[in-house]
């Protein structure tokens, strides 16, 4: 058994993608399910659509509603930043800035995933719009409404924890297909043996490149892993179903697997509290062989 680890706490990312940094704090309305609830503070979202960028107050909404949308929209935030690309509903190149931070794990702008995309059908993607969106302070829901059913993106500007998670609405099955960006690779833990991903860097306890190591794992709910190799990984996902992402100490927290839950599973399956946290790999290597 292994012993709880002193937790640290290192944060840090300054986003250098095209849309301004941002400042500020407070989580409110819907987050993603992360394991201890504990992730940065002063994150702050500022969203692009149709070509204007948008960057609400401190502690003030924006919203949009039934808008037809061209293009990407972009989301860049103080610790991650992404893009979601209409055409086919994906998440590409979601970006930890490394911005100074008790909780970075980075200390450049790094592409933890190039794409998370979901296989939709033409029949599933036709019509596409945006049905709402809403952005505060370090929070973001957006929900696509299609012709064939919703599918949902959440994320939380944070340099780890629960930070994002899709959801998908539709009555079948979705294949999601997730892959890392240049220099990261999927590995067993050997503390936990359970699959986490990362950049095998140790982390560095002071100074100003101090950051802790990079550590995440894929977060399904009512999905399926149907292939995996060193740097991708296939899921099927069931109707209600979500694939999340969880960064850092949340990602090898010594915890249950997630719960069939199709409904607010985000927050009913939060773990509050902490959860003994094993040591840092040692040189973890790439996987070598597919791995279920």
């Amino acid at each position: 058994m292994t012993t709880p680890r002193t937790r640290r706490r290192t944060t840090g990312i300054a986003i250098a993608i095209a849309l301004g940094a941002v400042a500020a704090a407070a989580l409110v309305g819907v987050s993603p399910a992360n394991a201890s609830g504990k992730t940065s503070t002063g994150g702050d979202y500022a969203v692009t659509v149709n070509g204007t960028t948008t960057n609400p107050a401190v502690g003030k909404d924006f919203k949009l509603k039934d808008v037809a949308v061209s293009g990407t929209i972009a989301v860049r935030g103080k610790h991650n930043g992404f893009d979601i690309r209409i055409a086919d509903l994906g998440v590409y190149d979601y970006t930890l800035t490394g911005a100074p931070d008790t909780q970075r794990m980075v200390t450049k702008p790094t592409v933890v995933f190039a794409s998370k995309v979901p296989s939709l059908t033409a029949a599933q993607l036709a019509g596409t719009k945006l049905s709402s969106l809403e952005v505060r302070d370090d929070t973001l829901v957006a929900i696509f409404g299609t012709g064939a059913g919703k599918f949902k993106i959440q994320a939380k500007d944070g340099a780890q924890g629960g930070v994002f998670q899709m959801e998908t609405e539709f009555a079948q099955p979705v294949t999601f297909t997730h892959t890392l960006g240049a220099g990261l690779f999927y590995f067993t833990n050997p503390y936990t043996g359970k699959i986490n991903f990362g950049d095998g860097v140790a982390a560095v306890s002071s100074g100003s490149d101090a950051h802790q190591m990079l550590l995440g794992k894929d977060s399904p709910q009512v999905a399926t892993k149907t292939s995996q190799t060193a740097t991708t990984t296939t899921w099927t996902v069931q109707p209600g179903g979500r694939m999340g992402g969880v960064l850092g100490e949340d990602a090898v927290e010594l915890s249950q697997g997630a719960t069939n839950c199709t409904s607010d599973c985000q927050a009913q399956n939060q773990v509050h509290g902490s959860l003994p946290v094993p040591p840092d790999p040692v040189d973890p290597q790439p996987l070598r062989v597919t791995t279920r």
